[in-house]
């Protein structure tokens, strides 16, 4: 059985209290009127609302931290070697849609390297963390370890869809079409935060996306690498994996041929 640090139970407490709120505005999402802009105002509130929750719980908990949150973005603390870095609700079109496939995501990086982690989906109950040299963990009974198939063809890879408004429909199709003729499926679940922890877990084989953001990704990075995965960017000249301009994230075998694949698009 593991035991979370007082740290990982300060975010795991932040991360369930946020949740919370997530949880009861999901079971109004049905009773919405179909309106676009009616619903993305509520979702707008509950975001806001989740994050503010985040923000409160975290600040009281480490007074200073820096806090990098999609919602407010950036806010300098006096401890500029502490940085929260959250997403309140990842997977915002799948809640907006009452699809119960999202989750309150926090990260926290010390100078510039990501040491903890957690992944939270409401509905499912299902909690991932992670602290560095300690490993991940879904709940406190299972030890997370990424999957151990090294055939292309056994596998099934996550991924992210570029939507409206978004750049690299065209270099996504071209991947999709490099990649989906090895594989034994790819899915598109619309959570980049779950699609990492369900790399960590072995549930995934693989999950690449372009354009991703640090909230997005911090706290699943640190999952599948202490799962005894392997993180990086698509394009070597990306620069750091936690900043977005591109993720795959895979086991050892299948990395160095997913990438492979990718780079020929």
């Amino acid at each position: 059985m593991a035991t979370p640090s007082a740290l990982l139970n300060v975010m795991i407490d932040a991360a369930r209290k946020a949740a919370r709120g997530l949880a009861r505005d999901f079971g109004e999402v049905t009773e919405l009127q179909v309106s676009k802009k009616g619903a993305a105002d509520f979702v707008t509130n509950a975001d806001l609302k989740a994050e503010q929750t985040l923000f409160e719980i975290l600040e009281k908990a480490r007074p200073g931290y820096s806090f990098l949150g999609e919602e407010r973005g950036m806010i300098e603390g006096t401890d500029k070697t502490h940085t929260w870095i959250v997403d309140p609700l990842d997977g915002t079109t799948n809640f907006m849609h009452a699809i119960p496939h999202f989750a309150v995501n926090i990260a926290l990086q010390r100078e510039g390297e990501v040491v903890a982690g957690v992944t939270f989906n409401p509905i499912t109950n299902d909690l991932f963390w992670v602290e560095k040299g300690k490993g991940a963990f879904l709940g406190a009974e299972k030890r997370l370890r990424v999957a151990a198939r090294r055939h292309l063809d056994e596998s099934v890879l996550a991924t992210g869809i570029p939507f409206a408004g978004k750049p690299g429909h065209g270099q996504f199709l071209k991947e999709l079409h490099q990649v989906s003729q090895k594989v034994a499926g790819v899915r598109r679940f619309g959570s980049a935060a779950l699609d990492l922890a369900w790399v960590a877990a072995g549930r995934f084989d693989a999950y690449w996306e372009r354009n991703v953001q640090p909230w997005d990704v911090a706290a699943g990075v640190l999952m599948v690498q202490e799962s005894g995965g392997k993180v990086t960017t698509i394009d070597e000249d990306d620069g750091d994996v936690v900043q977005g301009k591109s993720i795959l994230a895979s086991n050892q075998d299948l990395y160095p041929l997913i990438l492979e694949k990718l780079r020929a698009a």
